[in-house]
């Protein structure tokens, strides 16, 4: 049975060829190009994962994002022709699980579903492999690696598949620094390309959700020109 992708695309030049490569790749692949029909579209449907542009006519890809993210589990990959960080930060805050600048390197995208898709899709039973320990804690944070929660002192903290895999590569790493390259390649599979701001943004919506300083942070502290480091002791 071949995986299902919807791309929403109001570009359809774009939309197609996506189409047709992803494709030839072997997934079955559906376009919709209205915003205001993907929420009903992507509900219904229920493909694995969805390619979903910020700027689309009626409602914009932000919305849809929000609109479906409480009752649609698979992966959501924006496109956004924007540089500014606000739209990818807004985009990761509500849910959406990464994010890829126009114009779209096919090769990326492929290298992107792929990372996606070998972590199986969060509803399927056979995608939980066993673990022999099924919890990981710190002080008062601990991170449930059976069914993928993270509770900080007692209050379970809500986030999004790129957050919490983000989260759990730097818990079992604890007191070791990650660079971005460590990272993106753990976690999505491929060569970390130096532009990619993912790994930040997750970093971002992390302190933000975990009650770290955002100036001043102790719990997953940056080390300059180096990466990133979670603190032991600071749980």
């Amino acid at each position: 049975m071949k995986t299902k992708i919807l791309v929403v695309e109001d570009d359809l030049p774009l939309a197609e060829s996506i189409q047709e490569y992803l494709t030839i790749e072997g997934y079955q692949v559906e376009i919709e190009s209205n915003g205001e029909h993907a929420v009903s579209r992507i509900l219904q449907w229920q493909p694995a994962l969805v390619l979903l542009d910020v700027m689309l006519p009626n409602k914009d890809g932000l919305t849809v994002c929000r609109e479906v993210r409480q009752s649609y589990s698979g992966y959501i990959l924006m496109f956004t022709a924007r540089e500014e960080e606000i739209d990818q930060v807004v985009g990761l805050e509500i849910g959406a699980d990464d994010y890829l600048l126009k114009p779209v390197k096919p090769r990326l995208l492929l290298a992107k579903i792929k990372a996606f898709l070998r972590r199986g899709h969060p509803t399927d039973p056979l995608a939980i492999k066993p673990q022999t320990k099924e919890s990981i804690t710190f002080g008062q944070l601990i991170i449930n690696t059976h069914n993928r929660t993270v509770c900080l002192a007692t209050q379970h903290i809500q986030l999004t598949d790129g957050e919490y895999d983000l989260l759990l590569l730097l818990a079992k790493n604890a007191g070791v620094i990650l660079s971005r390259s460590d990272i993106v390649e753990q976690i999505k599979g491929y060569h970390y390309d130096g532009i990619e701001r993912g790994v930040d943004n997750h970093i971002s919506q992390l302190r933000k959700k975990l009650g770290d300083n955002a100036r001043n942070p102790i719990k997953i502290k940056t080390i300059r020109s180096k990466g990133y480091l979670f603190v032991v002791s600071a749980w």
